[in-house]
C-alpha cells in the first residue's frame, strides 16, 4: 500500500523571477544553458532540451505542426510527480507551450529550493515475517483384523493444514552452456 502525502505548491510562481535573480539572469541571457540545467539536476541526461529546439524543425519538414516542447513538458511533470506538487497536466501543456523559458526558471528554483531543503522520509514499516511450512506428518492407517490373518497398514502421508507458500518451494536448476 502506498503512502499518499499531501499535495504542496510550487515553492515560487511561475513569474517569481525577483526571488532568484540568479536563475532569472541565467534563463534570460543563455536559457538553452539554463534547460540543459535543469534536465541534468532532475538526473535526465543534459541534452534533453536539446528536443525542444530541433523537434519544431524536424516535425516542420514533414508537415507537422508542433506547439508543445517534449523536454518542457516532461521534466515539468516528472518534478511535480516527484515532489508532489498540485497542478495538472493541462496546466503543464498551457505552460510549457506559452512560457516556456518562465517555466525552465521555476523548475530551476524548484529543484535549488528542493536540494537545499532535503526532506528525508523514514520509512517505519515492521520487518516481514518469514513462516515455514508445517511439518508432514505421518500417521498409522488402522489395523484391520481378519480372523486367519493379519494386515500390515502402510504409513499414510497426511497433507499440512495449508499449502506451502511458491517461495518455499525448491524446484530443480538446469544449466546449458
Amino acid at each position: 500500500m502506498a503512502m499518499v502525502y499531501p499535495l504542496t505548491d510550487w515553492n515560487t510562481g511561475l513569474f517569481g523571477c525577483c526571488e532568484d535573480k540568479c536563475s532569472c539572469c541565467y534563463g534570460f541571457f543563455c536559457c538553452p544553458c539554463l534547460a540543459c540545467t535543469v534536465s541534468g539536476n532532475f538526473g535526465e541526461n543534459g541534452c534533453l532540451p536539446i528536443c525542444d529546439m530541433c523537434s519544431p524543425a524536424i516535425t516542420a519538414a514533414f508537415g507537422i505542426p508542433l506547439c508543445v516542447p517534449p523536454a518542457a513538458l516532461a521534466l515539468r511533470v516528472g518534478i511535480r510527480h516527484k515532489y508532489g506538487i498540485k497542478g495538472s497536466l493541462c496546466k503543464d501543456i498551457a505552460t510549457s507551450c506559452f512560457c516556456e523559458w518562465c517555466s525552465y526558471c521555476q523548475m530551476h528554483r524548484e529543484l535549488k529550493y528542493r536540494k537545499q531543503n532535503n526532506t528525508v522520509i523514514v520509512n517505519m514499516q515492521p520487518a516481514p515475517v518469514m513462516m515455514a511450512p508445517a511439518p508432514v506428518m505421518m500417521a498409522p492407517a488402522p489395523v484391520m483384523m481378519a480372523p486367519a490373518r493379519m494386515m500390515v497398514p502402510a504409513p499414510v502421508m497426511m497433507a499440512p493444514v495449508y499449502p506451502a507458500q511458491p517461495a518455499f518451494v525448491n524446484y530443480p536448476a538446469v544449466i546449458t552452456m
